[in-house]
């Protein structure tokens, strides 16, 4: 299927520049619509509705992001984003006239005051084609973020797109998997630059110990842990889409027995303690869009290690990288979240926690490394020192992860960092302050 939109695409790209280099008159233009409307025609036969998105810079066909395709059709892309083109969707019912049309209305230069594109293909009379941007699922577009927009709405946004994709999956509809993937490609690129806001986002933002933030904390540390050790971006993707539905078992059953009233039966209980293979059976059905790692992550995160988890396996195998990645990643932001039942642990004591599971619970080398980049207080973590002063981390030294690089401000309002590894033995860390409590007063500073 993948090879057949891939040719599709080809033949819809080559259409297109020869409309644009010889005129949507010339022969050699209409000598090429027949045979991209026939690859359409194929793929008809196996689906109603065909949609290509432009994910970031990238194409990308439900769980396909053609990377290398991407890079070769880089200028093609750009001009169908300058078009306010994000995704085209082919329908049922498509004639040769109006394929023709379309790549005519793409071929023509565009105007500032030209009306929405999916007016224009109206005005075209085009009515089994669709083009816009990618929303979230049912449909609802986002509108475009703003330059300087802040990242809590772009974390807000995600979380809505996320939410929605998610609800969709438990209720069996059909999620919009290319709006997901758009987020995360997007996240992947921010990750670098702008990673440290995140993080001082997610330190405010502790208190909500929603699953839906939970499932995107896990998605967007998974994703920058992985890059950090240098997979492709196409695997930190991947990795994100895992992390995003890998308790999507657990919401399951949430909603579908904990709420329940009434006494629980033997066999709910059953349910409740699998819900990483009632997971893996969910997101199974939707293996055709999502991918299978989503799948197989959703089984493995809890299975530990040294293997002594759940569920119990009939053979002991090795479990996958990306698994171990979002089993750390998941214990982390647990222990780092604010529950009803327990006050949120400082990062020091997450650290202490998560250490005495090395080599049982998590692998012991991605462990070590998940430390070294994220520190053992993390960036926008509050801090007070043993001098007395407020001070809030700034960047991480992988080579000493008790002693980062923090900010402090004076009482005239000047600010200074420190490295603590150079005054480690003179001033030290003396504990963190919770945002929400002790250090309410200082959340200016983060």
């Amino acid at each position: 299927m993948t090879e057949k939109i891939e040719k599709t695409f080809r033949g819809l790209v080559i259409a297109l520049q020869k409309a644009r280099l010889y005129g949507t008159d010339h022969v050699k233009f209409r000598e090429s619509i027949p045979a991209v409307y026939e690859n359409l025609l194929d793929l008809f036969r196996h689906r109603n509705e065909l949609v290509i998105g432009l994910v970031g810079n990238e194409l990308a066909f439900e769980k396909e992001i053609f990377f290398d395709l991407s890079r070769l059709l880089q200028p093609v892309i750009e001009y169908l984003t300058s078009r306010g083109i994000e995704r085209i969707s082919f329908s049922q019912g498509l004639t040769l006239e109006e394929l023709e049309r379309f790549v005519v209305f793409l071929a023509v230069s565009s105007d500032q005051n030209d009306p929405d594109p999916q007016v224009c293909l109206e005005q075209r009379n085009i009515r089994n084609i669709t083009v816009g941007k990618l929303g979230v699922a049912g449909g609802e577009e986002k509108d475009k973020d703003k330059p300087g927009e802040s990242v809590f709405k772009i974390y807000e946004d995600s979380l809505s797109r996320f939410s929605s994709a998610i609800d969709a999956l438990l209720t069996g509809e059909k999620a919009d998997v290319l709006s997901v993937r758009m987020t995360l490609n997007n996240i992947t690129e921010m990750l670098t630059g702008r990673y440290q806001e995140f993080l001082k986002l997610a330190t405010v933002k502790r208190y909500d110990a929603g699953t839906f933030v939970h499932l995107m904390n896990v998605a967007i540390l998974g994703m920058y842990f992985s890059a950090k050790l240098g997979f492709p971006k196409e695997d930190v993707n991947e990795i994100g889409m895992a992390g995003l539905f890998h308790d999507i078992g657990k919401l399951y059953i949430s909603r579908k027995i904990i709420t329940k009233p009434g006494k629980l039966t033997e066999e709910e209980f059953d349910r409740i303690r699998s819900h990483s293979s009632l997971g893996a059976e969910i997101l199974l059905e939707y293996s055709s869009s999502l991918g299978v790692l989503p799948s197989v992550v959703a089984f493995e995160h809890h299975l530990k290690y040294d293997l002594k988890g759940y569920p119990r396996l009939a053979v002991r195998r090795s479990t996958l990288t990306a698994s171990k990645i979002i089993a750390i990643c998941d214990v982390y932001d647990a222990l780092s979240q604010r529950r009803s039942y327990k006050n949120d642990y400082p990062p020091n004591v997450i650290y202490d926690i998560m250490i005495k599971d090395r080599g049982t619970s998590f692998d012991p080398e991605l462990l070590d490394s998940f430390f070294r980049i994220m520190g053992v207080w993390p960036v926008g973590t509050l801090l007070k020192l043993s001098d007395g002063r407020i001070a809030v981390v700034r960047d991480e030294n992988p080579d000493d992860i008790f002693h980062p690089l923090v900010e402090v401000q004076d009482a005239q309002g000047a600010k200074e960092i420190l490295d603590l590894r150079k005054l480690a033995g003179t001033v030290e860390v003396e504990r963190a302050l919770n945002p929400l409590t002790d250090g309410k007063e200082y959340l200016a500073l983060i």
